[in-house]
């Protein structure tokens, strides 16, 4: 994939003309005039190119070229830098997460995506398709990108839940192992990153709203409301099935432990059923000439009658008793 996957001079909620990096100067000229750049991993060159032509920070520049930032919102110079974690599934229910990183100024936006990350051409035809929200220039740019980035987070949630299920059928409708403790296990690891990557989303939004940033239109502003409440839904969302998967935990350590503590209780009844006839054939194998019945003609059956008839009440009394 190139590194440069779009360059455009946007005026009045209407693509002017596409140009290159070194045309940006000119563009920029007319304040009636915005510049929409897409990057996807650009190299060092790319990079100082285009700090050149827009005057970006030193430090966000190093940061956009780096990659792996947490998500943040901040102000360097005439620019805003905002770092954003995009997610997505991939096969086997794997979840992969990649960066968007944007710098926003007073007439232009740079968005440079970074790993596994959905590309934004489908956000880009949506807005050339809405000349009157374009028109307010390129903050709502900037929220048409992050609501897209939001919005992907529902479909990955919604397959977390649905792996929740299947946990909660295997604890509870299947026998109790240590694989589903593992699967427990991955699951919350997932759920954590994805708090993580979308919990931030809920402070820049904020910002995004009640700041007066001179990059974002007063008539911008209200739309980061719908990414806020979006990002809340995840968030709780998110929150819900960790607690349930936390039952889902406890649940199974419990049914672990009674099925252990059956077995355990199986294996006591057998013992104890078994230890009356060892008990007798240890008995008459000391070999002393002076026993019980030693000489008499219907001893041995008697013994062997009577301890197996022992043994049966035993097993009669466990079997009511639910050990065995």
């Amino acid at each position: 994939m190139k590194e440069i996957v779009n360059c455009a001079a946007y005026s009045v909620g209407h693509k002017r003309v596409d140009i290159g990096l070194d045309k940006i100067h000119e563009v920029l000229k007319d304040p009636s005039q915005f510049v929409w750049i897409g990057l996807y991993e650009p190299s060092e060159e790319i990079l100082e190119r285009v700090q050149n032509e827009f005057g970006l920070h030193d430090l966000a520049v190093e940061d956009a070229h780096r990659a792996h930032q947490r998500p943040k919102m901040e102000l360097y110079g005439d620019s805003l830098f905002i770092v954003l974690r995009t997610v997505q599934m991939v096969r086997d229910c794997h979840i992969q997460f990649g960066e968007t990183h944007f710098f926003v100024g007073t007439n232009f936006i740079v968005v440079v995506r970074h790993g596994s990350s959905v590309a934004y051409t489908d956000v880009r035809t949506r807005c050339e398709a809405m000349p009157e929200l374009l028109s307010k220039g390129q903050g709502f740019v900037l929220y048409a990108i992050m609501d897209f980035i939001v919005d992907m987070y529902f479909p990955v949630v919604e397959q977390l839940e649905d792996a929740l299920e299947a946990i909660e059928d295997k604890v509870f409708k299947e026998n109790p192992s240590r694989e589903t403790t593992e699967q427990i296990y991955q699951l919350k690891k997932d759920l954590l990153e994805v708090k993580r990557a979308v919990s931030p989303f809920i402070d820049i939004c904020n910002r995004l709203m009640r700041f007066d940033i001179k990059y974002i239109s007063p008539e911008t502003q209200p739309y980061f409301r719908d990414i806020y409440d979006h990002a809340l839904r995840i968030n709780e969302i998110v929150d819900n099935t960790r607690e349930l998967l936390n039952t889902a935990l406890d649940a199974n350590f419990s049914l672990i432990s009674i099925s252990q503590n059956d077995t355990s209780r199986k294996i006591a009844a057998w013992a104890a059923i078994f230890a009356v006839p060892t008990m007798v054939a240890g008995y008459y194998g000391m070999n002393f000439r002076v026993m019980p019945e030693l000489q008499w003609t219907y001893g041995y059956p008697v013994v062997v009658a009577a301890t197996l008839c022992i043994c049966c009440i035993l097993y009669y009394l466990f079997r009511r008793s639910g050990w065995l």
